[in-house]
């Protein structure tokens, strides 16, 4: 080996080997502990005590887990609801804020705000809102809309933390679309313009074409963002009201750490991951078959 090859491996160990040491102790090697935990019947405290079941506990899952599939039934639904809703907001701020506005920065760093809260704070203040705000609204508005028990029904509950969610995610989804916008070759839409291309034409068949690898990166973002949704759900409605609220990623937490079934949780998250992986590769395979060059 030269003195040159030496000393770029050198860079690369210093720079680069940190990280890939972190990753493994923190990412890698927990992973495929819990890969192996979720063929035991261990409780997260004893390891002498973790058993070999092999299938049975997938087997419980599939067989008599109903508040599993409850649970995942939920998330698909508050995905679905959560990522329309947010790359849609994203997109029409970003479209408003590309405008020849005075107050354009402001509003930008107003809407991108909610993203720098943390989701437990963001839950408790979004809380107070729901439970007391609202309230207070309503008593003097006599609005019905401010009235509902919006986290004391089902159906409420599950559209206040949608709410929330869009509301925290929006502002990072409108960067990207920003960025995406702004460089979108000028000349191209102008040439549209001169043949006479209304504004929903131009969005249709030339804007969203062009943006398509943003819109990739924004709905590959809200897709695994909102089925990774837990720190929300704990604050705002801890699943309830009963466990009607409660989403994928906080049923594996409470069955590993509440009820000390530390097997049958990591069980449930293996499932969770290969879940989340299928559906996102399968987004990104769809929507990447539709980018079209400039």
């Amino acid at each position: 080996m030269t003195r040159k090859q030496r000393s770029e491996w050198m860079q690369q160990l210093v720079f680069v080997g940190p990280g890939v040491l972190f990753f493994l102790a923190i990412v890698f090697i927990p992973f495929l502990l819990g890969f192996y935990y979720s063929f035991t019947d261990w409780d997260g405290l004893d390891l002498d005590k973790a058993k070999w079941t092999g299938m049975h506990n997938l087997t419980r899952i599939f067989t008599d887990d109903p508040n599993f599939w409850h649970s995942f039934g939920f998330t698909l639904r508050f995905t679905l609801a959560t990522v329309i809703g947010a790359n849609v907001l994203a997109f029409l701020l970003a479209l408003l804020l590309t405008k020849p506005l005075k107050a354009k920065n402001a509003l930008r760093t107003v809407f991108f705000l909610p993203n720098v809260i943390g989701g437990i704070l963001l839950g408790f203040i979004w809380q107070f809102i729901f439970t007391k705000g609202f309230g207070a609204i309503g008593d003097l508005t006599h609005i019905p809309l401010f009235n509902l028990p919006w986290l004391g029904t089902p159906a409420t509950a599950f559209w206040g933390i949608c709410i929330v969610f869009i509301w925290q995610t929006a502002g990072y989804m409108m960067v990207i679309y920003i960025a995406a916008l702004a460089g979108m070759p000028k000349d191209l839409l102008e040439a549209a313009r001169i043949d006479g291309a209304s504004y929903w034409q131009l969005l249709r068949k030339i804007i969203l074409p062009l943006i398509m690898p943003a819109i990739t990166i924004c709905l590959f973002l809200t897709t695994s963002n909102a089925f990774k949704m837990f720190d929300l759900n704990l604050s705002l409605t801890k699943g309830g009201p009963g466990t009607s609220t409660q989403s994928l990623a906080f049923n594996v937490y409470a069955e590993a750490l509440n009820n000390n079934r530390y097997g049958l949780g990591t069980a449930k998250a293996m499932i969770f991951f290969f879940a989340v992986s299928i559906i996102t590769v399968v987004q990104v395979w769809i929507t990447k078959s539709k980018e079209v060059e400039a």
